[in-house]
Order: C-alpha cells, then structure tokens, then sequence
C-alpha cells in the first residue's frame, strides 16, 4: 500500500498490441509482490477493460492517476473509483464512453453540464438522473430518445408540452403517463399505436369517441372502456374480435340487469 498522503504514480506505457511486461510494470514490487494483480487477469497496464476494471476494484487508490491516461477504457474505468469530488473533471473529456462514465457517477445536481454533450448516450443518461425540475431544458432535444425519457421522468403537469411531439415513440410515451382526464387531447394523433394507448387509459365518455376509429385495435380497447349504451352501436364492427367484445360486453349487461329484478 502506498504510503499515507502519497498518491501513487503509475507512468503507464504499455501497448495496445504486446502483452503488459510484469518485468518492468512500475509495481512489480510492490502491488504484484503482494498479490494484489495477477499477470494475465487483474492487471492495470493491460489493454483489457476487464482486467483494468478487476485492478481498480481490487486498487482503487490507484484510479485517480488514471484520469489522465491516454488510453480511454483505463480514464472510463477509473471515474467508477476515484473520489466523487474527481468525477466532474472529465465531464469535457474528448472520449463519450468517458463522459458516461462521468454522466453515471455524478451528482443529480451536477448533471446540467452535460445537458448538451454532443454525445446521445450521454445526454440520454442525464435526462434519466437529471432532477425532474430541469427537465424542461431538455424538451426540445434533437435526438428522440433523450425526448422519450424526459417524457418518461416530466412532471405531468409539463407532459402536454410533448403531446405533439414529432416523434411516435416520445408521444407514447406521454400517453402512458398523462392522466385519464387529460388524453383526450391525444385522441386524434396521427399513430394508432398512440390512440391506442389513448383508448386503453381514456375516461369512458372519452373512449366513446375511439369506437369508430379506422384502427381496429383502436377500436377494440375503446370498447373495453366506452360507456355500455355507446358500444351498441358497433355490435356489427367489420372486426371479429370488436364485434365479440362488444356482444359479450352487452350480454354480460343483460344478464346482470336480469338478475338485479
């Protein structure tokens, strides 16, 4: 172990083709000597993510004087063990496999400096920790994913902002998340993937209005929810199985109204 107070120095030189020389590794007799590394396994100078990863987990002292290292698997691999305190000095870093290293350690409260990485994977990794009050500077993010989980995360009173995304994943996912009360404003979406997630959720009187969309699969969850007297009207539904639903719906209406006289 190094001594108390010294930050270990590792002048890493080691290639990205020959195997790591035990021989001249700057801790041979120190780390190696005492078992700490094992050559071909555990092993910080390798050109192993895996490898390195076992070194610093076994080692973590040593992942500080790893941040500046050429090769980018040892910087990534060392922001998962260095002091939180160390963590945002990379968050500029030239490698995005680094910066999400960064975007996954740092503090909620740190992450808007990442809200704008060029990187997508980054910027997806902080609208899924970015406290959900700042969100909203996130809306209008030209990637759709990073969109989905802001849409995933946003309070609901911000979800209709994203009602009419340009994007039909981002607005199923609003779709899922808006309250009942609040769908219709998605009944007419251009998708039917996305009415029929509207129609599945809706308030009944609201589902009523999906019971003679040209989806079919649209129609069929409406009548699950749409008011008994409003499902009549397709008991001759072109569609087999909306016309089952709807004869089962209104017997099963029947025999109950029987059974209360």
């Amino acid at each position: 172990m190094p001594e108390q107070g010294h930050r270990p120095s590792l002048h890493l030189v080691a290639s990205a083709t020959a195997p790591p020389d035990c021989a001249s590794c700057p801790q041979r007799h120190t780390v190696l000597a005492a078992g700490r590394c094992v050559p071909g396994d555990i092993c910080l100078i390798a050109h192993s993510g895996r490898q390195i990863d076992r070194f610093l987990s076994r080692n973590p002292e040593y992942a500080e004087a790893c941040l500046k290292d050429p090769f980018w698997e040892r910087r990534a691999i060392a922001v998962r063990y260095v002091a939180l305190e160390r963590v945002a000095e990379l968050a500029h870093d030239t490698d995005e496999v680094v910066r999400r290293a960064v975007a996954i350690r740092l503090p909620p409260q740190q992450l808007s400096m990442l809200c704008q990485d060029p990187d997508r994977e980054v910027r997806i990794t902080v609208a899924a920790r970015l406290p959900v009050e700042q969100l909203e500077r996130m809306l209008d993010d030209e990637d759709y994913l990073v969109r989905q989980h802001v849409a995933e995360r946003l309070p609901h009173g911000r979800l209709p902002r994203l009602a009419h995304d340009p994007d039909r994943e981002v607005r199923k996912a609003v779709a899922r998340r808006l309250p009942p009360f609040a769908l219709h404003r998605m009944a007419a979406d251009a998708e039917a993937e996305v009415r029929r997630i509207v129609a599945a959720r809706a308030l009944p009187e609201d589902a009523a209005a999906l019971l003679a969309d040209p989806d079919w699969l649209v129609r069929l969850e409406a009548a699950r929810r749409a008011p008994i007297e409003a499902i009549a009207e397709r008991i001759d539904d072109p569609e087999p199985d909306v016309q089952a639903l709807v004869r089962a719906r209104l017997e099963d209406f029947l025999y109950q109204d029987e059974s209360h006289e």
